[in-house]
């Protein structure tokens, strides 16, 4: 005999009907997976705060953690973009080291500080057109795509500068990278503005939703009318453009520019889009998450140099933060 939905309820645990637990349940485990994150930002600031509360916890040192992501937040947050489209970009790193490189270049022959930019982000822009063009049009996957570019990009940045670190950049420029308005550092006020515009084009704009609409189902999006080729070109392009921004601002940071200066960006900033990815119940890349992420990996990186742990062993445990980030990430789509 086929049980009756009457039948059912009385199967359930007391005080509660099965289909109402299990949406509590659910509803409960949800929360949790989405907090998971938050959760693990605030333990590692009060450890850290346990630990070392005479150095940690000075509002100084939180501004020190604040500048030392701001370049990180400029690539993760354009990254965040092309990780919505549903791919990623491998060559942000060596892209940002190029265009380091090309800009200390031009001004180092010479050439006023305006227009020396504006070739550096011209060639970030022409990069991105690059990659935009191998995935969308000719078909390439993205780690292969950008794989190859990031490749091709880090041997330009070593032949233009021949391999070595490029000095003598003029002070209007390093005031990009070391000047501050009050407390706050210029590199922060530039993080904060990208993260905004960022912000307002993906949440606000048809560009953001068609965006949002091409990674969740791509042929879904193209039966609708979105233009899947142009709208994943256009993604490539605003990372290369904020890969091209952080390598201004990091050469103007370190008042030099080494032709392998932006590399480690790549990992990282692809990390931080990664933790951001668990805090959302569809698993999608969103920009407050990426913010959080890149909040995490500052905290960490503060507080291990703090404690005195080797370079070595904070590459371990980013490596195990990616690996536990992409975990959950991938828990969250699947019970979606």
């Amino acid at each position: 005999m086929t049980p009756t939905s009457m039948e059912t309820v009385t199967e359930a645990p007391e005080g509660a009907p099965p289909s109402t637990y299990a949406m509590r349940r659910s509803a409960a485990l949800a929360r949790l997976r989405a907090s998971g994150t938050l959760i693990g930002f605030a333990a590692l600031i009060v450890v850290f705060g346990i630990l070392r509360p005479e150095l940690f916890l000075k509002t100084g040192n939180f501004f020190n953690i604040l500048e030392q992501v701001a370049v990180l937040a400029i690539v993760a947050s354009l990254q965040t973009v092309v990780m919505i489209v549903g791919d990623f970009d491998l060559s942000v790193g060596t892209l940002a080291s190029l265009v380091g490189v090309v800009t200390a270049t031009l001004l180092h022959g010479g050439m006023p500080v305006i227009p020396a930019i504006l070739i550096g982000l011209a060639v970030g822009v022409a990069a991105g057109v690059l990659n935009g063009f191998l995935v969308a049009y000719v078909g390439l996957s993205a780690f292969i795509a950008t794989l190859a570019t990031m490749t091709a990009f880090g041997g330009l940045a070593l032949l233009i500068a021949n391999g070595t670190t490029i000095f003598g950049l003029p002070e209007s420029f390093v005031a990009i990278g070391q000047d501050k308005l009050g407390p706050i550092a210029i590199p922060v006020i530039i993080a904060v503005v990208v993260a905004a515009l960022v912000w307002f084009i993906t949440t606000k704009t048809t560009a953001g939703r068609r965006w949002y609409a091409l990674g969740g189902n791509a042929e879904a999006a193209r039966l609708s009318g979105v233009r899947v080729r142009r709208s994943r070109l256009y993604a490539f392009v605003l990372c290369a453009v904020g890969a091209s921004v952080a390598g201004i601002v990091l050469s103007a940071r370190l008042a030099s520019a080494h032709p392998s200066a932006g590399d480690p960006m790549m990992l990282t900033s692809i990390a931080a889009v990664f933790l951001g990815m668990t805090m959302v119940r569809t698993g999608q890349a969103n920009l407050l998450g990426t913010l959080v992420g890149i909040g995490i990996l500052g905290v960490l990186q503060n507080g291990l140099n703090m404690l005195h742990v080797n370079d070595y062993v904070q590459q371990v445990l980013t490596g195990a933060i990616i690996v536990v980030a992409v975990a959950m990430s991938r828990i969250g789509k699947s019970r979606t």
